[in-house]
């Protein structure tokens, strides 16, 4: 039987029996790392939805999107759609102490893309598949970067 993605989190609990954890333990720098993961997924999932292509090509157009600058334009594009738990969750995450240094972006656009990677893994570990869509649909159309090309 096929699970919706609503039902990914729990049979992935069951099916690998893992433990239930309050994720609002977890620091911003854990959640960034699974959002950058889930971020670059989603964005991957429209590339290649847009059509068959060469992997380099789909690899180009994928990292245009999922790059620092990128993600920095768009958590500004929709700073004004966050709930205040959703701010709190970003400045968390672009506020984190991180041993890695930005190395082809600015320390502000790097600091941005990490409290934008935090806030993407925060919404997927709480099961927010569809608020997490429409804030990247969101930030993709006013910060006006392209998935289609």
């Amino acid at each position: 039987m096929e699970k919706s993605i609503e039902g990914i989190m729990p049979y992935l609990e069951q099916a690998f029996n893992l433990p239930k954890v309050d994720i609002r333990t977890y620091s911003p720098l854990v959640l960034a790392y699974i959002g950058d993961g889930i971020y670059d997924i989603i964005i991957r999932t429209i590339i290649v939805t847009k059509g068959n292509s060469q992997p380099n090509k789909l690899h180009k157009r994928t990292s245009r999107l999922v790059k620092a600058s990128a993600q920095s334009a768009m958590i500004e594009a929709v700073m004004e759609e966050l709930s205040e738990e959703e701010r709190k969750i970003y400045k968390r995450g672009r506020n984190a102490k991180s041993a890695t240094v930005a190395k082809n972006a600015s320390m502000v656009d790097y600091r941005r893309a990490t409290g934008f990677e935090a806030l993407m893994g925060y919404l997927y570990l709480q099961g927010q598949f569809e608020r997490m869509i429409d804030l990247i649909k969101s930030g993709l159309e006013k910060s006006e970067l392209e998935a289609e090309k």
